[in-house]
């Protein structure tokens, strides 16, 4: 192993182990990473040696905080396109790899979850989040749109809050990730040494493999000590977010504002500091992605992606979050009203 490679892959007692190894830059992923995971698990898929995958990520602060969006943002003015088509093409055939893989799949989701870190955990067998799990699709925060299947992933969870948490980026812990069933099992992240040893000394066979692994993991299955905020304000968001237009969704809110709900008020400031551009695409991409398959969901995202890398609102949301860091973007348009729906429709032409 190199500890400069930024993925470590090797096969260890029937596992094929996939570490992630930027910890400085939260594992966020580049097109080396994507590209290697995504041979490697083409490789062990065949390898009779190998009886399940787990991945994880170096360093204590998360699995993975999601795509390397500044080295698009620093391509801006170079060929950016060929960048962005190699890279977004091979993340989603890496995610829809996991989500079919014909062995279990486990991630160790400790830290910080998000964006293309969802993507790696979110199609996986057996899904682990801890304590300090923070997981979110936080694609609007940059003006861009939630990806990685996200079309599809969101839509299967409870009610509107796919919806909700497209549109407001929202971060959620443990509690909320495994009750809109975004995660498995919940362990103590100081036990995760001693669930790797464990899964060292076992004697995996192909035929045993998912019963012998859900015992090891239910033995360090440990109750979550909060309940899920998200499922506490479900009707809320049900009720806010059940809408086809942002327009009406914000109206919706603003009445529930009016009434006292501050939950109300807080996600209209939420929503009001988003682009409006984005916020109009990605309703429509959720609806569109309520009725398509997972394949068809990434083939839109891949369509969408590419889209994005042309709209000013993608390069002044990474300036604002991740260059600059001032968090005070212009957004252009800066309206609802001014993003008409022939703009949207563009989003969702062929490239």
């Amino acid at each position: 192993m190199d500890a400069r490679e930024s993925v470590v892959t090797e096969v260890q007692n029937g596992i094929g182990w996939i570490k992630l190894n930027r910890p400085r830059a939260l594992n966020s992923l580049n097109v080396d990473m994507v590209d290697t995971m995504n041979e490697q698990l083409k490789k062990w898929k065949q390898d009779d040696s190998v009886s399940f995958v787990c991945i994880y990520g170096e360093g204590e602060k998360g699995l993975c905080a999601g795509g390397d969006m500044r080295a698009l943002y620093d391509l801006k003015e170079d060929d950016i396109e060929a960048y962005a088509k190699q890279f977004f093409s091979i993340e989603y055939e890496l995610d829809y790899e996991i989500h079919h893989y014909p062995k279990p799949v486990v991630v160790f989701m400790n830290g910080i979850v998000m964006g293309g870190g969802v993507g790696l955990s979110i199609g996986a067998s057996h899904r682990i989040v801890t304590e300090s799990s923070k997981w979110a699709m936080p694609e609007m925060n940059i003006g861009f749109f939630p990806d990685v299947g996200a079309s599809y992933f969101l839509n299967q969870m409870p009610g509107s809050v796919g919806r909700y948490l497209a549109l407001t980026a929202t971060v959620i812990h443990a509690q909320d990730a495994l009750y809109i069933g975004a995660a498995d099992h919940f362990i103590e992240s100081k036990d995760w040494p001693k669930l790797k040893e464990g899964m060292m000394e076992k004697r995996w066979t192909p035929d045993s493999v998912e019963t012998d692994l859900n015992q090891l993991l239910d033995s360090f299955r440990r109750p979550v000590s909060l309940p899920s905020s998200i499922s506490s304000v479900q009707d809320k968001i049900d009720q806010y977010f059940r809408f086809e237009t942002i327009e009406e969704i914000i109206s919706s809110l603003k009445q529930g504002a009016r009434t006292g709900d501050e939950w109300a008020e807080k996600t209209i400031e939420t929503l009001r500091s988003m682009s409006p551009t984005s916020l109009k695409v990605t309703l429509r991409q959720m609806q569109k992605g309520k009725e398509q398959s997972l394949q068809a969901c990434f083939d839109m995202e891949q369509n969408l992606a590419l889209h994005f890398m042309k709209c000013h609102d993608f390069y002044e949301g990474v300036r604002s979050v991740l260059v600059d860091k001032d968090r005070t973007p212009k957004w252009n348009p800066s309206t609802l009203s001014e993003v008409t729906e022939r703009q949207v429709d563009s989003f969702f032409e062929t490239v």
